[in-house]
């Protein structure tokens, strides 16, 4: 049963008690983590993600102000059970919009603790995207500018609530902002929201490939071409000068 005013401290204990030094090893293979490295100076202690959400799921009732100290700790699982923690809040239909609003302000006010792409990927489109689903959407033209890239990657995939939702127009504009950008994380996550892009909203895809493929990176373009037929492929690389 969950606790009923779960705490960090508590969190952080159970994290400590599910630590493997062998998924500390698997864990070096996904995460670049060393000098020079996205990720550089990030602690992992070993936990496997799918018991970093399980415990999440058992302290979905901790407070905002111990999720804001769950952020803070220096153990990446313990950022990412923060961030999972307010992204299952953020989907509960019982939290209300103040309380989405709540989760959304604490995410941007503190993405300097959420500053690898996982952290991203859990909180982008549940949190961020989810609240502003019926608001503007300024904050993302902004992210998407900013010098910090987990924000501009915070911007497109919060997107992906809207895409989810049947919308287009804020998607391909943020990948306009972005497709020049300089980092690979970067190109992978406005290719695959591209990519998200291609059941409904195919037509607009193509125009945008047709105007972009030659320049944009080709991480991006793969993503992005990925559920097309082979022949669109090939055109689309083509356009790139390449397979």
């Amino acid at each position: 049963m969950s606790d009923p005013t779960p705490t960090a401290e508590a969190f952080i204990a159970a994290l400590r008690a599910n630590q493997s030094d062998e998924e500390l090893r698997k864990i070096a293979r996904y995460f670049k983590a060393g000098p020079g490295d996205y990720g550089e100076g990030d602690r992992f202690i070993g936990v496997r993600m799918g018991t970093v959400f399980e415990l999440a799921k058992a302290h979905m009732e901790m407070p905002l102000g111990e999720i804001e100290k769950l952020l803070e700790s220096d153990i990446h699982e313990a950022r990412a059970g923060a961030v999972s923690i307010m992204a299952k809040k953020a989907a509960a239909k019982r939290t209300g919009e103040d309380g989405r609003r709540e989760l959304c302000e604490l995410y941007l006010r503190r993405h300097d603790r959420i500053n690898n792409w996982d952290l991203v990927d859990l909180g982008a489109w549940n949190v961020v995207g989810r609240y502003l689903a019926d608001k503007p959407r300024d904050v993302l033209y902004e992210l998407a500018r900013s010098d910090n890239p987990w924000e501009r990657r915070t911007a497109i995939l919060a997107t992906l609530h809207f895409v989810k939702q049947g919308e287009a127009d804020d998607a391909l504009a943020l990948a306009e902002l972005l497709v020049s950008d300089d980092e690979d994380l970067i190109h992978k996550a406005v290719g695959g929201v591209l990519r998200s892009l291609t059941g409904k909203h195919g037509e607009r895809v193509r125009a945008f490939l047709e105007r972009h493929a030659p320049t944009m990176p080709r991480v991006m373009l793969r993503y992005a071409i990925e559920h097309f037929p082979p022949e669109e492929r090939a055109h689309f690389m083509g356009l790139k000068g390449g397979g």
